[in-house]
């Protein structure tokens, strides 16, 4: 008997034509890609969730994709679950389905830099390797989480980034490693909101007004270097933290794990005395995703601090 694999199809580049205006839209379902690969040795299920360019991901959508590969993971029948999903926020849902769903049995993420309709359409070749792995035809996959099957690599959802915008081979983790393997967080982030500011050289405090504001439940800073910012910054972070709405660092730099050392007035330690939680390990984006999920779970504020501190060592 064929190993059985649920196809769950979200949209993004895999999925997507170029139409009559020039632009890519994702129109392809799971059965029209599977077409393309015949006979892989696998019973493959289909289950079209929805057909959104990730950049247009809300978290409750990311959260439909949690919910979904969990109910579809309580099969204990089913080999994996492969997700087809766009690039641009793929490390991001990843990471959700990995701290929500902590699966023992492969989720593999993948999709495509290139449309289905382009020459150099790289989609069916990291289907294919992603449908091996999760249905156990490749090694490697069982025990190990939620991963990442794109352009001949296999990544942990962990401190996963994207590195480029066009080349195929267009992922990487900022400290290579393992996914964690913790307790699933329970909660559903779609009602929460956490906002992303970018930090640059000599910036003031007004974005992070505008988003206490906007009534964020939280904020990531995309700082500079290992996590610093100015010391404008640094007191509307103080704001925040007087106000209850936990305040995350982390970096613009891809790689490398952040400490938080610098004075100077706006630097790391400084930050961090204002009451700001260091990512060690996590970029913006995901970092955020870990916030939305502790806060959806309840974890208490005072925890939050150990949920972002560095799992691997100097």
């Amino acid at each position: 008997m064929k190993p059985r694999v649920a196809l769950v199809a979200t949209g993004g580049t895999i999925a997507s034509r170029r139409e009559a205006d020039g632009a890519s839209r994702p129109s392809l379902g799971g059965d029209s890609l599977l077409d393309a690969l015949g006979d892989i040795g696998l019973a493959i299920e289909p289950v079209d969730l929805m057909a959104k360019d990730s950049s247009s991901l809300t978290a409750a959508d990311m959260q439909a994709v949690s919910t979904e590969v969990g109910a579809l993971l309580a099969d204990p029948d089913l080999a994996g679950v492969v997700v087809l999903h766009g690039t641009d926020a793929m490390e991001e849902t990843a990471l959700l389905v990995q701290l929500q769903n902590q699966p023992a049995r492969p989720v593999v993420f993948t999709g495509a830099q290139f449309t289905a309709d382009h020459p150099e359409a790289d989609g069916p070749g990291n289907l294919a390797a992603a449908l091996r792995l999760a249905g156990g035809l490749d090694g490697g996959g069982a025990g190990r989480g939620v991963l990442l099957a794109f352009g001949g690599r296999v990544l942990p959802a962990w401190s996963l980034y994207k590195r480029s915008a066009d080349a195929p081979d267009a992922f990487r983790q900022s400290l290579p490693q393992d996914n964690p393997r913790e307790a699933p967080l329970p909660g559903d982030i779609g009602a929460l909101r956490v906002d992303i500011v970018s930090i640059h050289p000599g910036c003031d405090g007004a974005l992070v007004e505008a988003s206490l504001a906007a009534g964020a439940d939280g904020i990531v800073l995309a700082a500079l270097g290992s996590g610093n910012a100015t010391q404008a910054v640094v007191e509307a972070v103080g704001r925040a933290h007087a106000r209850g709405v936990p305040v995350v660092v982390s970096s613009r730099v891809p790689e490398g794990r952040l400490v938080a050392s610098y004075g100077g007035g706006g630097g790391g330690h400084d930050l961090a005395g204002a009451g700001a939680i260091h990512s060690a390990e996590l970029r913006p984006g995901q970092a955020r995703i870990l916030l939305l999920a502790h806060l959806a779970a309840g974890t208490p504020r005072d925890a939050l601090r150990a949920a972002f501190a560095a799992r691997t060592s100097a």
